[in-house]
């Protein structure tokens, strides 16, 4: 397998007893980052096909869950994936595609690239990512689900 120049992140979600929502933020092990569900497109994967591998292999998420493809996209430089030659040399960024997944009732299994995960409001949340693009592809999945609700965690 090589990897393609696609990268996904994946926003695992859940409605609480009062109808407000929660939003998964993992912890990397390496101790670098709080981000969503992340990684790259293998071979000939769509972003989609991706988002579920990835949601599989990093969390313990089942592919029948209830999926969103979000508008949101990014645009990450090509310099901070390693092992890339094998992709076109004109390519200077690869698109970053959005999803989030409906994980209520079900519980999440961390992989090792993550020590750590947070159910946190929308506020929490923000206030601990890392990358702009996970803030901006949480802001619309919180518009999606029409949730204006203030911090409650």
């Amino acid at each position: 397998m090589s990897r393609a120049p696609i990268q996904v992140i994946v926003i695992p979600f859940r409605q609480t007893t009062n109808g407000s929502y929660e939003f998964a933020v993992f912890h990397r092990s390496d101790g670098s980052m709080w981000q969503f569900l992340s990684g790259g497109a293998e071979d000939n994967e769509s972003p989609v096909e991706t988002a579920k591998r990835e949601a599989i292999e990093e969390a313990g998420i089942v592919p029948d869950s209830r999926w969103i493809a979000l508008e949101s996209r990014a645009e990450i430089p090509r310099t901070v994936f390693p092992n890339t030659l094998h992709w076109p040399q004109d390519l200077v960024t690869i698109p970053e595609f959005s999803f989030a997944v409906d994980v209520s009732g079900h519980e999440l299994t961390l992989s090792d690239e993550h020590d750590e995960v947070r159910w946190l409001s929308f506020n929490k949340a923000v206030s601990i990512l890392t990358w702009e693009s996970n803030m901006i592809a949480l802001a619309e999945l919180r518009g999606r689900l029409g949730s204006s609700d203030t911090d409650s965690n």
